[in-house]
């Protein structure tokens, strides 16, 4: 299948990349420039915006397209550009390990928790202060983005067991930074993290962590069912 889709790094791939680059900035620049009032203090409390994966993702995402532009350059003038490959190997880890896993669970968890009660992730007061197209960038378009990415572009997979650990390593890191939010603020990130017992908030974390793995192996089968079957390495 792979082969009929011709080669993944040409003009038109540039150029798609070049737009969901853009997009991501213009998103976050609109996402940073929201006037936080007294109602929403949100960002002027600890850790700002930082503490949310939203604008977490956000970043990361501009990220990802903006290396996406610099591998799609220079492969495109390879005579020029020397170890082309060393780029190429760091977006697709960023992509398995990190961009299509954490943003389709932004997209996932955030309306899963939405359809239950939105109180609990997403108040309904934020409509005053958020557009309502502002909130389906954050929360809704990268989804579909990413799934465009995946069938512009073939993404060499690391080894299964390095791109779950890379991923377990991220959410340790998220994890550790919650709780330093709640210890050193006494404010929790989210919400729902106020309405649940220890026990509970024990099990939603670790439910919610381990739910990014299935994620990635979501992420290397399509990928595999749009470039072809994985070469496994020979020992």
């Amino acid at each position: 299948m792979a082969a009929s889709m011709g080669r993944i790094n040409g003009p038109r791939v540039v150029v798609i990349h070049i737009v969901l680059f853009c997009w991501y900035v213009f998103t976050v620049w609109r996402n940073c420039s929201i006037t936080i009032t007294a109602k929403h203090p949100g960002v002027k409390t600890y850790g700002g915006r930082w503490k949310y994966l939203t604008f977490i993702n956000l970043i990361l995402q501009t990220v990802y397209f903006g290396i996406c532009i610099l591998a799609d350059v220079t492969q495109l003038w390879s005579s020029v550009f020397r170890h082309k490959e060393s780029l190429v190997k760091v977006r697709d880890n960023i992509f398995a390990l990190l961009a299509f896993p954490v943003g389709a669970f932004v997209v996932l968890s955030f309306w899963s928790i939405y359809a239950f009660d939105r109180e609990l992730v997403y108040p309904i007061y934020l409509d005053s202060i958020i557009p309502q197209w502002l909130n389906h960038a954050m929360h809704t378009v990268i989804l579909p983005l990413l799934l465009i990415e995946l069938f512009t572009t073939h993404h060499r997979y690391p080894s299964r067991k390095k791109g779950i650990l890379g991923l377990i390593c991220f959410c340790c890191v998220y994890l550790i930074w919650i709780f330093w939010v709640r210890y050193a603020s006494g404010i929790w990130v989210y919400p729902i993290l106020s309405h649940l017992s220890p026990v509970g908030l024990v099990l939603f974390l670790v439910v919610a962590a381990l739910g990014l793995a299935p994620l990635y192996l979501l992420g290397e089968y399509l990928n595999t069912c749009l470039w072809g079957v994985r070469k496994k390495k020979k020992h």
